[in-house]
C-alpha cells in the first residue's frame, strides 16, 4: 500500500503574493506531489503551505521549497505578529497513510541533514524528531526568535542538530529552520470583540496546558512563586496538548487567541472554542468567530457539528455536508473570510477529482447514464439506489420526529434512529458504485490475453475473483437493505404519524432492493464454479428474502391500520 506523508512548511512571508506563489508552487516540480493549500496571513506575515505525497517525493519537494525561500526571503527585513526564526520557520512532516511516526522521524532527519549540508541553514529538530528532551517543544527551539539567533548559535547548549552554528551573512538572511515529525496539528485562531492583547492573553492562559505562572496574592505584578530549584510554578490551564497566545491583528482590527491543538484526540477543537467563549464572557468579552489555518481532518468538523447539534437537541442523523455546515456556522469559521470545506478539509483535497462516481451525478444525469447503451449501471446499481432511497425516507421520518413540537423529550431517541438510517443510506449509496465496479471488473478480466498457458491461468484466476466479487456485492445490498427495515418499522410504529406513509414507502423500496439484488446474485452464480460457496450464499439469500417479505407486510399493516383510523 502507498505510504503518504503531509508536509506543512510555514514561511516568513504573508504579504507578497508573487513571492508566496513562487515558493509554494515549486513543490509541483516533483512528481506525485499534490499541493493542497496555501494560506497566507497579512498581519502575521506568514504563509502555511500544505502538500502531500510519498515520503521520498515529499522531502525532495520540501528541500526545493526551503531552498527557494532562502533565495527570496530576507529575514533581516522581516516583521510580523507570529513568532519566527527563519525564512522557512518550521517544516513539520505528518504521517497520513501506511507509515509509522518512527519512519517519518527518519525522513525528518534525512531532510534536516541535507538542508544543513547543502543549504548551510541551521536546523533544530523538534517533537518526535527531537534529539533531546529540551528540544521536543517548538517554543524552546524557537526561543529568542530571529533576533536572538546570533546568541543562540553561540551557546553550546543550542548548537543546531544540523548545519552551521556561526551567524554569517547567509544565516543573517535565511535564519534557522525547525523540522519535525509530529501528529496532525490544528492551528486555530479565535476572534474577540476587543483590541486588548492583555485580555486575549488572560483567556489563553486559562485554556492552554501551560496555564500561567503563579504569583503571590494571585496578582499580575505579584512576586513569582518558584520551587526549590528556582523554577517558576504554574497554574495549569484547562486543556492538555493546547498551546495559546493572544495577539492584536491590525488587518482585522481585533484581538485574537492563537491556538495550536497538538492532540485533537485529547483536546477537541469544539471544546476549546466553547470554553474560550465561557472564559471570554467572564471577562466581559465576546467571541465573534474563529478561523482555521491551513487544512483540517474531516473528523474535527464532524465532531464539532455533532457537538453543537446535541447542545441544540437536534437530530444527528443528517448528511455529512449539513453536519459540517453546522460546525462552520457554530464556530464562526466564515466570519472573516469565506470557508469552503472542499478546499479546507484534507480528505476532500485528497479525493481523485478525475474519478467518476455515479452517486455524484444529479438525478437526470444518473437516469440518462442508466438509459444509455452502456450495460452499467444496471439492475444491481439500481437495486442499491432503491435501497438507499428507502433508508433516506425512514431517516427523514426519524428527523421529523426528533424535531416535532411536543416531542422534545424524545429527540435523542429519534436522533439515534436517524443516525442508523444515515449509515444504511451511505452504505447503500457506496454499493451503487461498487456494483458497477464489480461488473467492470468482470469485463476487464475477460479482455485479458488468452494465448499462452500462463496467460490463460492468469485470465481464469481474474475471472474467478471478479465473479465472486460480483456475487458478494448484490448480496451485501440485500443484507444492508434488510437491516434498514428496522428503522422503517420503528418509524411506522412510533414515528411522526403525519409521515407514516413515508415509512411504508421506505419499506417498499427496501424489499424491491432486496429482490432486485437477489436476481443479480442468481445470474452471477451461474458463472461461478465453487458449488459450496454458491449453495451457502443462495440459502442465505432465501432467509433474507423471507424476512424482507415478512417485514414489508408488517410495516404495511401498521401503516394501513393507522391510515384507516
Amino acid at each position: 500500500m502507498k505510504q503518504l506523508i503531509e508536509c506543512v512548511p510555514n514561511i516568513s512571508e504573508g504579504r507578497d503574493q508573487i513571492k508566496i506563489k513562487e515558493i509554494s508552487e515549486i513543490v509541483k516540480e516533483v512528481d506525485g506531489i499534490k499541493l493542497l493549500n496555501v494560506d497566507p496571513g497579512y498581519a502575521t506575515n506568514r504563509t502555511v503551505i500544505t502538500f502531500v505525497g510519498e515520503p521520498e517525493n515529499v522531502i525532495e519537494a520540501a528541500f526545493l521549497l526551503i531552498k527557494k525561500a532562502q533565495e527570496i526571503i530576507d529575514m533581516s527585513k522581516h516583521s510580523g505578529e507570529h513568532p519566527r526564526m527563519g525564512a522557512t520557520d518550521v517544516c513539520p512532516l505528518v504521517p497520513i497513510a501506511n507509515i509509522s511516526m518512527d519512519e517519518v522521524s527518519k525522513y525528518a532527519h534525512k531532510l534536516s541533514k541535507r538542508i544543513g549540508e547543502e543549504l548551510k541553514i541551521p536546523v533544530y529538530c523538534y517533537e518526535n524528531a527531537a534529539k533531546s528532551k529540551s528540544r521536543i517543544n517548538l517554543a524552546n527551539c524557537r526561543s529568542g526568535e530571529y533576533e536572538g539567533l546570533k546568541n543562540k548559535l553561540a551557546d553550546k547548549e543550542w548548537k543546531p542538530d544540523y548545519g552551521p552554528n556561526i551567524f554569517n551573512d547567509s544565516i543573517i538572511k535565511s535564519g534557522a529552520t525547525a523540522i519535525s515529525a509530529r501528529d496532525f496539528l490544528v492551528a486555530y485562531n479565535v476572534n474577540l470583540n476587543t483590541t486588548s492583547t492583555r485580555k486575549a492573553n488572560a483567556i489563553a492562559f486559562d485554556i492552554r496546558e501551560a496555564g500561567r505562572i503563579k504569583r503571590e496574592g494571585n496578582k499580575i505584578n505579584g512576586k513569582i512563586i518558584k520551587d526549590e530549584n528556582g523554577t517558576p510554578l504554574r497554574t495549569p490551564g484547562l486543556f492538555k496538548h493546547v498551546k495559546g497566545i493572544g495577539w492584536y491583528i491590525e488587518e482585522y482590527g481585533i484581538a485574537q487567541i492563537s491556538y495550536n491543538l497538538t492532540d485533537i484526540k485529547v483536546s477537541t477543537l469544539h471544546e476549546v472554542f466553547d470554553k474560550t467563549c465561557q472564559k471570554s464572557i467572564e471577562r466581559g468579552i465576546r467571541v465573534t468567530g474563529s478561523e482555521l489555518i491551513g487544512l483540517v481532518p474531516k473528523k474535527v468538523l464532524i465532531e464539532a457539528g455533532k457537538y453543537f447539534l446535541r447542545k441544540q437537541k437536534r437530530s444527528l442523523g443528517i448528511s455529512e455536508k449539513e453536519i459540517i455546515k453546522i460546525a462552520i456556522k457554530s464556530l464562526g469559521l466564515d466570519e472573516l473570510s469565506n470557508f469552503n470545506p472542499k478546499e479546507r478539509i484534507i480528505e476532500y483535497m485528497l479525493e481523485d477529482k478525475n474519478k467518476k462516481s455515479l452517486i455524484n451525478l444529479n438525478l437526470k444525469e444518473f437516469t440518462d447514464e442508466t438509459a444509455s447503451e452502456s450495460p452499467a449501471p444496471g439492475g444491481g446499481s439500481i437495486a442499491a439506489y432503491c435501497g438507499a432511497m428507502g433508508a433516506s425516507l425512514s431517516t427523514m421520518v426519524a428527523n421529523l420526529s426528533a424535531n416535532k413540537r411536543g416531542w422534545d423529550d424524545q429527540w435523542q431517541t429519534f436522533s439515534n434512529w436517524a443516525e442508523k438510517g444515515i449509515i444504511y443510506q451511505n452504505q447503500l449509496l457506496d454499493l451503487v458504485d461498487e456494483d458497477t465496479k464489480a461488473f467492470n471488473e468482470i469485463m476487464n478480466a475477460f479482455r485479458l490475453p488468452n494465448d499462452t498457458e500462463v496467460e490463460k491461468k492468469i485470465r481464469l484466476k481474474n475471472i474467478h475473483a471478479a465473479t465472486k466479487h460480483a456475487i458478494k456485492t448484490p448480496f451485501k445490498v440485500m443484507e444492508v437493505a434488510l437491516d434498514s427495515m428496522q428503522v422503517m418499522k420503528e418509524m411506522a410504529l412510533n414515528g411522526n404519524p403525519n409521515s407514516i406513509t413515508d415509512a411504508a414507502v421506505g419499506a417498499l423500496c427496501a424489499r424491491t432492493a432486496i429482490r432486485g439484488a437477489y436476481l443479480n446474485v442468481q445470474i452471477n452464480c451461474k458463472d461461478y464454479d465453487d458449488n459450496i460457496f454458491i449453495d451457502k450464499i443462495l440459502k442465505d439469500c432465501q432467509v433474507i428474502l423471507k424476512q424482507a417479505k415478512f417485514n414489508e407486510n408488517e410495516i404495511l399493516d401498521i401503516a394501513n391500520t393507522k391510515i384507516s383510523k
